[in-house]
């Protein structure tokens, strides 16, 4: 089983069927210059093959030796990615399929989430703490409350003239623009959530139109802002042909878990 890894760099998954293993191969090391630039034969192609990102729960199976591996080989990928970029600007002609770059800073992504769960795992198992930087909630100008992580500075915030630059730099808003931003982002955030819980609704209602001897706990699960027993004893006696007619007003009729 063959799998582009990220986009320019191929990779041999090997997947035994009676085991679990898998391994990468990757290009040949090359010590010149060229490897910021793509492989020749696709110089002034119009489409490139290209595989798909790494998951996370692809990444989750690997070592940290592979992770570790991997990440280097994302970052290469990365810079050769950026120069053909640079060079398809600067001579005027078209750059094959951008979104390769999209699909690496993706995967390096997902794997500093794999990276962050373990080591707040490992922290979290031997000191009870994450491990990670600590930070405070903090009112942005919009008067919602946002999470910033502490930094160190070589010079006292009040005494950092960069940062006070940066400081008064940021928008300003008075105490009553921000009620009215939070009054009408709440709608927003209410009717959002109510879209959302309609639209599970409708997929519940399908599941059990075509499936009425489905897990109703595995379904409950999936959907959690459902109400799913509901749906049952409202339906379990009804004609499943009739089902698609009455869902409009069953479904009305149902309260929402706001």
């Amino acid at each position: 089983m063959f799998r582009k890894l990220a986009v320019g760099v191929w990779c041999n998954l090997v997947t035994p069927l009676r085991s679990t293993q898998r391994y990468f191969r990757v290009t040949s090391v090359r010590p010149d210059l060229m490897e910021f630039f793509d492989d020749k034969k696709n110089w002034g192609e119009q489409q490139v093959r290209v595989g798909s990102s790494w998951r996370v729960d692809e990444l989750r199976l690997r070592s940290n030796t592979d992770l570790h591996k991997l990440w280097y080989i994302l970052l290469k990928e990365k810079n050769m990615l950026l120069t053909m970029e640079y060079e398809a600007k600067k001579e005027f002609y078209l750059f094959p399929n951008p979104e390769r770059i999209d699909k690496v800073e993706e995967s390096m992504s997902n794997i500093e989430t794999v990276v962050r769960e373990r080591n707040r795992a490992y922290y979290l198992l031997e000191t009870g703490k994450t491990g990670e930087r600590p930070g405070d909630e903090i009112e942005n100008f919009l008067g919602l409350q946002e999470y910033v992580q502490h930094k160190e500075y070589p010079v006292p915030k009040e005494e950092n003239k960069e940062y006070l630059k940066e400081k008064a730099s940021e928008p300003q808003s008075s105490p009553a623009e921000k009620a009215w931003f939070l009054t009408r982002w709440k709608v927003k955030v209410k009717k959002q959530k109510r879209r959302l819980i309609r639209r599970q609704q409708w997929e519940v209602l399908n599941i059990l139109r075509h499936h009425p001897n489905c897990d109703k706990e595995a379904l409950q699960e999936k959907y959690p802002e459902v109400e799913v027993h509901k749906f049952v004893q409202r339906f379990e006696n009804r004609n499943t042909e009739n089902l698609i007619g009455l869902t409009a007003r069953e479904l009305a009729a149902l309260p929402l878990k706001i």
